[in-house]
């Protein structure tokens, strides 16, 4: 294989059997439980990276589960994680914190392609009579807990179609051979061609146990403030770079 060659394949790795396909990457009937909560400020401060910036004075967290389907490339699995609110140059957008989900491809792609802080663990999102009922195990330990009143007070679309609409934030890190930094960067993405399908909401609740490897209780809910259950059709959109860590390091 000469070196044309090695580069018109060279999205991904391993070179002769990519663990995800190229993209788009179009999810269907993509079911989400957000529960939102208020945190310690003085933490969500030490674990978001500048030049993002939090609102010290509305201090949240979204504790997320979604429940995918049916994803092109990546098919079908479950995932849970931490989505911090923060601004960027006075845009508003949500900075991924952690994952966790059950589907090699996807975490290979997300970590690889857009810096996504996916890792090994088993979610799950279903509906038990008239709750949902979600949950997040990290090997055999259960490290959260979600319930909601399954449907009961419709949610306007608006507001749910522009938290989907906002721009999102990673922290993408990948290692050189000798383990320093050679790509340190601030991600932006967007989610595409949105078509919400209903959103709700109703009475919840959310437990978070501590675990040495995901520490999701080092944000702690001092106190729940708001909870939607909805589903959409959507595009995950590919990124772009707005913050190079590494611009003005010093190179060998």
């Amino acid at each position: 294989m000469n070196e044309a060659e090695i580069l018109k394949q060279a999205f991904a790795m391993p070179l002769t059997s990519p663990a995800f396909p190229k993209g788009p990457y179009r999810f269907f009937n993509r079911e989400y439980l957000i529960i939102t909560y208020r945190t310690d400020p003085d933490i969500l401060r030490r674990l978001v990276p500048e030049p993002l910036e939090i609102d010290r004075d509305n201090p949240v967290v979204k504790y997320e589960f979604i429940r995918m389907p049916d994803s092109t490339g990546f098919g079908d699995y479950t995932e849970s994680g931490q989505v911090i609110p923060v601004s960027f140059q006075g845009r508003k957008g949500g900075y991924t914190h952690c994952m966790f989900l059950n589907d090699d491809p996807p975490i290979a792609g997300g970590r690889e392609l857009w810096g996504f802080p996916k890792k090994l663990a088993s979610p799950r999102l279903t509906t038990e009579t008239d709750c949902i009922v979600a949950t997040l195990d990290y090997g055999s330990v259960r490290i959260a807990t979600a319930t909601m009143g399954y449907k009961h007070v419709r949610l306007e679309d608006g507001p749910v179609l522009a938290s989907l609409a906002a721009p999102n934030f990673l922290l993408k890190i990948i290692p050189h051979v000798d383990g320093t930094p050679r790509i340190c960067e601030l991600v932006e993405y967007h989610l595409q061609d949105i078509d919400l399908k209903w959103a709700y909401t109703g009475p919840c609740s959310l437990k978070l146990d501590s675990h040495a490897l995901a520490p999701v209780n080092d944000l702690p809910v001092l106190e729940i403030l708001s909870a939607s259950h909805f589903r959409a059709d959507l595009t995950l959109g590919l990124g772009e770079v707005i913050h190079d860590y590494l611009a003005n390091q010093e190179h060998p």
